[in-house]
């Protein structure tokens, strides 16, 4: 039976679902259609097709992800908001698989008809700023920390970690590691505790 009331949110909600059970290749607008109850035409009054469905999801990744980052974050600063933002980060990435796929093939989101509403960017940029690092480096920073965080993830959810050493305990060193080269970051930088480190060339 079709279901009522279906709205644009509910279809890409029910494909983010899709895509978290099923994985990113499995979504298809004949699939949600029938998850949905209503045949797959119905769903352009809702959504801009295919490419428009997986933007649209993106863009939910985008910002549940900025939200987690920040919760983890609020009342922190410096490498415990750090620590905070990277597990929150790595959390969410294996638990929406689908989302977290469609925030990487999908990227950039940063343009102009984009309107996030807790863009996960700003937030790490504000947990760098605890660092000292300066406004003209901290994209850099960004980067590199999005790079590492992605390319540990990404290995275990694809099962890429198979030796018995604890995984837990070697993100926890990743993310240490990170906070050591924050305090002594290109530009400027900060310690855990708030003083401000000896800058470099």
């Amino acid at each position: 039976m079709p279901r009522a009331g279906l709205t644009p949110a509910l279809v890409v909600d029910e494909a983010a679902r899709l895509a978290d059970e099923e994985g990113w290749e499995a979504l298809s607008l004949a699939a949600v259609a029938k998850r949905c109850g209503v045949a797959a035409p119905s769903l352009y009054k809702h959504v801009d097709g295919l490419a428009g469905l997986r933007r649209e999801i993106a863009v939910l990744g985008a910002n549940e992800i900025g939200e987690h980052l920040q919760r983890a974050a609020v009342g922190l600063s410096g490498a415990d908001a750090l620590r905070a933002g990277a597990h929150a980060y790595r959390a969410y990435a294996l638990a929406h698989p689908g989302r977290y796929a469609a925030l990487q093939r999908l990227a950039p989101l940063a343009s102009a008809d984009v309107q996030l509403d807790t863009d996960p960017v700003r937030v790490m940029a504000a947990v760098l700023r605890g660092f000292g690092i300066a406004q003209d480096r901290s994209v850099h920073a960004i980067r590199a920390l999005r790079s590492a965080l992605h390319g540990f993830v990404d290995l275990e959810a694809q099962g890429g970690f198979g030796l018995p050493e604890d995984v837990d305990e070697s993100f926890a060193l990743l993310v240490e590691g990170f906070v050591r080269a924050y305090r002594d970051w290109p530009g400027g930088g900060v310690d855990g505790g708030g003083t401000r480190g000896e800058e470099t060339d």
